[in-house]
C-alpha cells in the first residue's frame, strides 16, 4: 500500500508477531497484512469523517485522494474539527489492533482470519 498521512500513528507490531507465528506461506502472509491495512484504512477514514462535518467530506476527500501522503491534512482537519485528530486516530487503531489480536489468537467466536 502506498505512504499514507496518518501511516506514523499505526503500530501493528503484535499483530505482525501473531501472523508470523500462524502463517503458512509468503502469499498467506501478505493475504493477511493486505486485510489488516484496509480494515485499517477503513477505520482511519471512517473516523474522521465522523468527525469532520460533512460539508467539509468532498473537500476533504478531494485533498486525500490528491496526496494521501500529505502530513500537512492533519492541519487541515485540525481546523476543521477542532479536535487532536492524531489522539483520536491511535484510539482508533489500538482498538481495531486489540479486535485483530483477539481474533488472530481465537479468543473470540467471530474470526476474521
Amino acid at each position: 500500500m502506498s505512504k499514507l498521512f496518518f501511516d506514523h500513528l499505526i503500530i501493528l507490531d503484535e499483530i505482525d508477531f501473531e501472523i508470523k507465528k500462524i502463517v503458512k506461506s509468503k502469499e498467506e502472509k501478505q493475504e493477511l497484512w493486505q486485510i489488516v491495512d484496509e480494515m485499517v484504512h477503513e477505520k482511519v477514514l471512517g473516523s474522521i469523517l465522523g468527525k469532520l462535518p460533512s460539508k467539509h467530506h468532498s473537500e476533504f476527500l478531494e485533498k486525500y485522494h490528491q496526496a494521501p501522503y500529505d502530513e500537512h491534512l492533519f492541519d487541515y482537519l485540525a481546523e476543521k474539527i477542532g479536535e487532536n485528530i492524531e489522539e483520536l486516530i491511535r484510539q482508533e487503531i489500538g482498538d481495531l489492533a486489540y479486535e485483530l489480536l483477539e481474533d488472530i489468537k481465537g479468543k473470540t467466536p467471530n474470526h476474521k482470519f
